[in-house]
């Protein structure tokens, strides 16, 4: 039995040795021992150091019944004292993407509100992080600590994974050091799942679990391919669906995040949808593929180029463009006067268009005469390349300055406000006249993602 047991593990194994080496979506960067046992463990020393614990703290601010400010109503009812503020903790990832510098990338929603931030290393160091920049339409921010010694990352090219492709994530779910998993590419270009505000993930299956985020996902050269970002499933734990942004998504906001500490966005001032089958026929497209444009903005970068309701975009600086979302992350991550080549089809022909893309209009609420509660804020119309532009009706912020009135209540930019003090609102005017109707403080009603929430501001 012992005999027959072991021509089947040699089979077994050479029948892997095989596998990885002939061809295989990714093969492993080196087999082992002299045992001849297929492992990622060389691979993953040195990538491993350079993925981070980070943990926060924040006072966040209770609210409470203003009668309970009250001494008389406190003493009357025999009300306790109450704490005006909660510590809040978090825990999550980063990942060494400059190592001279000191630059972790890591989610927006890991830092997101922190008074302090604390990385761990890999060999157990502890430093205070600062901010640099951060994207909260994206979910991705840079922060940075003062140390030596630090390991980086090198960014893959993104746009050469391949469904099948093997990948390892690396993280600390759960408040677990290093955990390491693997899987593979399981689909490329998830959008429209209402998570971030520009969408474009890489699904793996790959555990990924609360704390993950932020973290490293690597291939098999030990280069990064993307940042671990969330999860679906119906208890908040693992189930075999992960995303994670694409390092190249990820490298180009990096860069303005570091250069701005922002990331500008510009605007083209178009509409699309997806090519339907239907639409396909109707126009005579030989492809399913694309974007049609259903409204062109007046006076936008759009409208100046020539581009017309009707036309469908198939490509964008030489790249294929198969759906509108894929258009609208595109353009999301372009800067302000950057030039754009649009490939479209026209009455049947393929054409170029040269755009250059704007910033978006905004206003100031100081300009906009609106009450010193909202000070800090701009304003403006809902951007064509909103994730919901043309499903709903409202003013969007477009900017919030830190530490002002406007960020301490809560607003974000991206956010869309429909109503004020109930009131629908479609501009500015709207905003500004509901809210000089009230005498107190202005209840709005927000659209962020596919949430929706009130916010009071007093």
């Amino acid at each position: 039995m012992k005999t027959g047991k072991t021509k089947c593990s040699i089979l077994i194994l050479l029948s892997v040795f095989l596998f990885w080496s002939q061809g295989s979506p990714a093969a492993p960067p080196m087999l082992a021992d002299g045992n001849g046992r297929p492992t990622l463990a060389p691979m993953l020393k040195e990538v491993t150091p350079a993925v981070v614990n980070i943990s926060t703290r924040s006072h966040v601010r209770i609210q409470q019944n203003p009668l309970f400010n009250d001494p008389f109503f406190r003493r009357f009812f025999n009300i306790p004292d109450t704490p005006r503020e909660q510590v809040r903790q978090s825990l999550g990832s980063g990942v060494i993407v400059d190592a001279r510098n000191g630059y972790i990338l890591t989610n927006h929603h890991v830092i997101r509100d922190a008074d302090e931030i604390t990385v761990t290393l890999f060999d157990k160091r502890q430093f205070e992080a600062e901010v640099v920049g951060k994207d909260p339409a994206a979910d991705l921010a840079v922060i940075r600590i003062d140390a030596r010694g630090l390991r980086e990352l090198e960014m893959a090219d993104s746009d050469t994974l391949q469904v099948g492709d093997f990948v390892v994530a690396i993280g600390n779910p759960f408040g677990l050091e290093q955990t390491v998993t693997s899987g593979i590419v399981s689909a490329l270009g998830r959008s429209g799942l209402g998570i971030e505000g520009y969408e474009n993930f890489i699904q793996t299956d790959a555990s990924i679990n609360p704390g993950n985020s932020g973290g490293a996902l690597v291939d098999l050269d030990g280069r990064l391919v993307g940042i671990n970002t969330a999860i679906v499933g119906p208890s908040g734990g693992n189930v075999g669906i992960g995303f994670a942004i694409p390092s190249n998504m990820a490298r180009s906001i990096m860069d303005q995040l570091i250069e701005y500490g922002e990331v500008r966005r510009g605007r083209l001032g178009v509409l699309a949808q997806d090519v339907t089958p239907d639409l396909a026929q109707a126009l005579e497209l030989d492809s399913g593929r694309g974007a049609v444009i259903t409204q062109v903005m007046e006076g936008s970068a759009a409208d100046k180029a020539g581009l017309k309701v009707g036309d469908v975009v198939v490509a964008i600086n030489g790249k294929p463009v198969y759906s509108s979302a894929q258009l609208r992350n595109a353009i999301g991550l372009m800067r302000i006067g950057e030039r754009v080549d649009l490939d479209i089809i026209r009455d049947g022909r393929r054409r170029t268009m040269h755009a250059r893309i704007a910033a978006p209009e905004k206003t100031s609420a100081e300009d906009a005469g609106l009450t010193r509660m909202l000070s800090g804020a701009y304003l403006g119309m809902i951007d064509p390349g909103h994730p919901l532009a043309g499903r709903v009706e409202g003013v969007q912020v477009i900017d919030v300055k830190r530490g002002s009135p406007a960020a301490r209540a809560g607003l974000r930019p991206g956010d869309i406000i429909v109503s004020v003090n109930r009131q629908a609102v479609k501009t500015v005017d709207d905003v500004r006249r509901a809210a000089e109707k009230s005498g107190r403080g202005i209840l709005l009603n927000i659209r962020r993602g596919n949430s929706a929430l009130f916010l009071v501001i007093q």
